[in-house]
């Protein structure tokens, strides 16, 4: 298969504005501290969200599912930020995959009523749903990966 001269042109010219700079910044900001806060203080507050069926059928703790997350966060966040601007699109397909696949242990948190981050209470454990939603959306806009996928 060819590459045409157009095609090099869209993988050079990922999509990019100041809008979707900022939030391309935060988000990766933010995934870098929850990273870091997996592997250190708030290991104890992620590990009640892991469900039970990841270590139930796996040969893995609650801890080193926390540990690999934290690690993946660190590596997503920092790969939004520091991600040449051809490979961005990847980084946020990559993100919100991610965002997905955790999306499990928010609902474990929820049907279970573990309490953790200040999720105390049905109701705000049910609102937290509707965020990752959000996440996913912000990856993909934010590292322009849907703008570039629609083309």
């Amino acid at each position: 298969m060819a590459i045409k001269s157009s095609d090099i042109r869209l993988a050079d010219e990922a999509p990019t504005s100041r809008l979707r700079t900022v939030k391309r910044v935060l988000l990766g900001g933010f995934l870098v501290f929850a990273g870091v806060t997996h592997l250190t203080v708030a290991r104890e507050e992620f590990t009640a969200q892991v469900p039970k069926s990841v270590t139930r059928y796996a040969p893995v703790t609650a801890d080193q599912v926390v540990l690999a997350s934290g690690a993946a966060e660190i590596a997503l966040g920092l790969s939004l930020l520091f991600a040449r601007r051809a490979q961005r699109p990847t980084v946020g397909w990559v993100a919100a995959a991610f965002f997905a696949a955790v999306f499990p242990g928010n609902l474990a948190q929820f049907v279970h009523r573990r309490d953790a981050f200040g999720l105390d209470t049905d109701k705000k454990r049910f609102l937290r749903l509707f965020f990752q939603p959000v996440l996913i959306a912000w990856s993909l806009y934010s590292a322009g990966a849907w703008r570039r996928r629609v083309r």
